[in-house]
């Protein structure tokens, strides 16, 4: 048995017996000389057992039977792995976050410090294509859940000296790496310092996942709307980052954050700038005609059927009349029972099997559409509008934006099911005062239309040919 003295014994025993009881948990001592030796320390589930075996332990054992001695025990380790990097540390604290987080230690019995070397090998998955954002043309390559080869791919995209990886550690028990990601002679420097100020005064136990962080930086909690961008590709992260703004890069989600942002970035497609400019102008505009059809279409149907049916032809009021004769309830619960229906079977799609999923759920929109009609639940109309405005809804190319279309969508239901046309408008004014007094990290949401800035309808409402854009934002 090896014996420890001093501060190495110290180290030893207080980090024995604040992960001993993990079954994973290797403590290894080793006798050199009479006298002296070292302890070996890892947690093999997250380290490479070969390299510790073949290029630590197996050198130290053979040049010790060779005779060889030392003086020096510690400079003498380190000369025996000349090709890893090493750290020194006395702390028995840092020595168990080293361990956590895939290092191995060698603890001479002479000496008042240690050498700590980097072997993880934590289990990752390869690069593949982004599974929540489509790529039509464009490269294929997704972020992953390993925080290092997204910096890879961030780093293969924009080789400049600008690029700045801030490195934070947030949450007690989790201690997750963050990074605050900006090109610095781009991104404005009061916005960045905003960025950091917010990253830092998070207090939490734990960050598993980039919406943690959304939550906590994020200027308005109660709002529909986000407040940063999500996205999961690697292309559409850098180009955000060369038009000045900051990304949040969390370890262990493929999830990267990127703001501030501004309402109208919401219907803007990485495949945007991968067409050309008539092309994305079009698609873009079709996309915010679906975001008025998706929060109008069920609203108006139900404020005119209910309330204002001297808005409509008389031919077809006649239709809709005789369509709704059958028909036990009012508009505005023909209208939820139906929305209500497709978001359950939404969600049922996205958490059944893949395979199952998908066919699930347009199957039951179907079937379930038709037997409501002859059963006399609701009328054909309905149905049709209804459909329309979830297909609607598919169109947006955020996820977490859609989300908000739904929130307003049944939102302006309920105004006009009570009130009318009268609470439809309402609705409208309300919301319209809630994107104008909205911010995201200090810019305004509804720029550039509150304020006006002309200079950015570049890249608004339409997208002008590339060589009329401006390179860089005006710090």
């Amino acid at each position: 048995m090896l014996n420890l003295k001093g501060t190495t014994k110290f180290i030893v025993d207080q980090i024995t017996e604040r992960l001993g009881q993990s079954p994973d948990f290797v403590c290894q001592e080793f006798e050199l000389k009479p006298g002296w030796g070292f302890s070996c320390i890892y947690i093999s589930t997250i380290v490479s057992t070969e390299q510790i075996d073949e290029l630590m332990l197996k050198p130290i054992m053979e040049r010790s039977q060779d005779g060889e001695d030392s003086h020096d025990p510690m400079n003498w380790l380190k000369s025996l792995i000349p090709n890893a990097q090493s750290k020194e540390c006395s702390e028995a604290s840092v020595g168990v976050r080293n361990l956590l987080e895939g290092y191995c230690l060698l603890i001479p019995t002479l000496g008042d410090y240690y050498l700590s070397y980097d072997v993880s090998k934590v289990p990752n998955r390869n690069v593949s294509e982004p599974t929540t954002e489509a790529s039509i043309r464009g490269p294929r390559e997704g972020f992953v859940e390993d925080i290092a080869r997204n910096v890879a791919l961030i780093r293969k995209r924009l080789k400049t000296e600008h690029l700045v990886f801030e490195l934070l550690v947030i949450g007690t028990e989790t201690k997750t790496n963050v990074y605050l990601t900006y090109v610095d002679n781009v991104a404005q420097a009061q916005v960045v310092d905003e960025f950091r100020r917010r990253l830092r005064s998070i207090h939490t136990d734990s960050i598993l996942e980039s919406a943690y962080i959304e939550e906590w930086i994020q200027d308005t909690t109660f709002s529909p709307f986000p407040q940063l961008i999500s996205t999961e590709r690697p292309d559409s992260f850098v180009s955000k980052l060369v038009e000045g703004q900051i990304g949040v890069i969390t370890d262990g989600t493929p999830i990267v954050l990127v703001g501030p942002i501004t309402f109208f970035q919401l219907f803007n497609s990485p495949e945007d700038y991968y067409q050309r400019a008539d092309i994305a102008t079009l698609s873009r505009w079709l996309r915010m005609f679906a975001f008025m059809l998706s929060i109008f279409v069920p609203a108006l149907y139900i404020a005119v059927v209910s309330y204002h049916q001297e808005l409509l032809p008389t031919s077809l009021l006649i239709s809709l009349a005789a369509q709704r004769e059958e028909v036990p309830f009012p508009a505005f619960v023909e209208a939820m029972i139906m929305m209500v229906t497709f978001e359950i079977l939404r969600e049922a799609g996205l958490r059944m099997p893949r395979i199952a999923g998908q066919s699930i759920s347009i199957v039951g929109a179907l079937v379930l559409g038709q037997a409501a009609v002859e059963a006399g639940f609701v009328s054909p109309a309905m149905v049709i509008f209804v459909s329309l405005t979830a297909i609607s809804n598919f169109v947006s190319p955020n996820y977490s934006f859609g989300i908000s279309q739904r929130i307003i969508q049944f939102s302006f239901m309920f105004l006009s099911g009570f009130l009318g046309l009268f609470g439809l408008m309402c609705g409208v004014y309300f919301l319209l005062v809630h994107l104008v007094s909205l911010r995201s990290f200090g810019v305004k949401y509804f720029t550039p239309l509150a304020p006006l800035v002309l200079s950015d309808w570049k890249d608004t409402l339409v997208r002008v040919p590339r060589f009329m854009m401006k390179r860089f934002p005006k710090k």
